[in-house]
This record gives structure tokens, C-alpha cells and sequence, in this order.
């Protein structure tokens, strides 16, 4: 049997989702990549798992309140971005944990818009002495438990088989990019879209005192991994790529 090559017009759209612990975690670590596949004629989800109660040193303000201004501001950044749906779990920051429960969460939304690629925290990175910080707790469990979540869970026919019960599917990813700040081996060029990247991330004022001090960090940061891409850019982002074996 002869195979037709697709054309442009018939080829799958690339779909990307990004899991992140709290509102302003996905924008600041990969938005820039994010925002080309868009333009590329991809598709993005945002899966934020923590309700953002803890984001702020203001004692006045409520949980309720900080979480229903943190959801905001993360709809508006990805609005900007063009991410077609953003899902909110709203474990309690700072009390994320590996469980059976957040685990089952992230798979049924792999299952629900079918990813080929993951993004997500590199749950290695507990520390980065060079930078001068420890690695928030709730980034650890993410990163740990969306990994879980892509594998076996995700493509297991066995695991929470009440999803099956709801039309979802086993879903295989074939690759995940880890966000960790020190340790890379694949950089995506965002010299196009590291002014979306600013756009989304001042978005997220409740986090920021200096939000353009902020930026400019952020902006520094991505010209100095342009430099060590290959071929070289501008700005770049950077992750560890894990490229997955497809089941035979």
C-alpha cells in the first residue's frame, strides 16, 4: 500500500501542554516556547495545580481573594499568548504532594487534549548554588508528578480505570522538556516571541514588586542561552529534552 504524505493543511496540529505548580510558573519558564508553537499552527494547554493562596507577603489579603486574582492573571497571560485552555486543580500552595489523587488529575487532562510534547519542572533541580536559590517544594512535586503521570499512568490501560469510565483514553507523550536552569540540552530561538514572553509574564503583577526589573532578569537570562544554542540566537529558552520510546 502506497502512504500519501499529508500537506500542510491535513498535518496534525503539534500540541504541547504545560504543567505548572502555580500561576506565572509556566509564563516565566517556557512561555516563549510556547507562544511559537502557537504560531507555528500548534495548539497550548496550561495545567496549574496549586490554587496560588501563598503567592503574596500581604497579610491583608485573603486566600479566597490571592487565588481568584492569581486565576485571573494567568487567563490574561495566556490570552495573550494565545494557549486555548488554561486548567486549574487548586491543591494548596505549598502543600503539594505526589499523590495517587494529583497524579490522577494530571493524567486525565494528558488523556483529555492528547499532548505530544509535556513541559514541565525538572524535579532534579533541589538547589542551584550558583544562582543562590532552593527550588520550591510545589516545582519538585510537579516536575515528579507529571512524570509519573506520563509515565506508565498516562498510557497504562489499567491505571484509573474510572477515566476510562469517563471516554478518556490511554494517551502516549513522545517527548517531555524539563524547565531546570542549569542543566540543558535542547534551546528553542524566541527572538520572535520573547515580547509575548515580557506581555505574559507582567501579567502576574501580584508577584512581583519590580515587575520590570523583573522582566529585564528574565530577558538577560534568555539572551545569555541564545548564546549557547546552536545555532546561536538572540533569546532562546532551554530544557532537558526526554525523547520517549513509542510502544512496538
Amino acid at each position: 500500500m502506497i502512504l500519501k504524505k499529508l500537506s500542510k493543511k491535513q498535518k496534525p496540529k503539534k500540541i504541547v501542554l504545560a504543567v505548572g505548580a502555580h500561576p506565572d510558573d509556566i509564563d516565566i519558564g517556557c512561555s516563549g516556547t510556547i507562544s511559537k508553537i502557537i504560531q507555528d499552527g500548534g495548539e497550548a494547554f496550561y495545567l496549574v495545580l496549586t490554587d496560588g493562596s501563598k503567592g503574596s507577603e500581604d497579610s491583608k489579603i485573603s486566600d479566597k481573594k490571592l487565588t481568584k486574582l492569581r486565576h485571573a492573571e494567568q487567563e490574561n497571560a495566556a490570552k495573550i499568548l494565545g494557549v486555548k485552555k488554561v486548567f486549574f486543580q487548586d491543591f494548596v500552595d505549598g502543600e503539594l504532594e505526589n499523590t495517587p489523587e494529583l497524579r490522577k488529575q494530571i493524567v486525565k487532562i494528558i488523556r483529555q487534549v492528547k499532548p505530544e510534547t509535556v513541559i514541565c519542572f525538572d524535579p532534579t533541580l533541589v538547589y542551584d548554588e550558583n544562582r543562590r536559590f532552593i527550588n520550591h517544594p510545589d516545582h519538585r512535586v510537579c516536575g515528579q508528578a507529571t512524570l509519573d503521570a506520563i509515565f506508565p499512568y498516562a498510557r497504562n490501560v489499567r491505571s484509573f480505570p474510572e477515566l476510562l469510565a469517563e471516554g478518556l483514553e490511554p494517551h502516549v507523550v513522545e517527548e517531555v522538556l524539563l524547565v531546570n536552569f542549569g542543566k540543558h540540552n535542547f534551546y528553542v530561538d524566541i527572538s520572535k516571541t520573547v515580547d509575548l514572553k515580557m506581555k505574559a509574564i507582567s501579567c502576574h503583577k501580584s508577584q512581583f514588586r519590580d515587575i520590570e526589573k523583573f522582566q529585564e532578569r528574565i530577558k538577560q537570562m534568555s539572551a545569555m542561552l541564545g548564546k549557547k544554542s546552536q545555532p546561536k540566537a538572540k533569546y532562546a529558552e532551554a530544557f532537558f529534552r526526554i525523547t520517549l520510546r513509542q510502544p512496538s
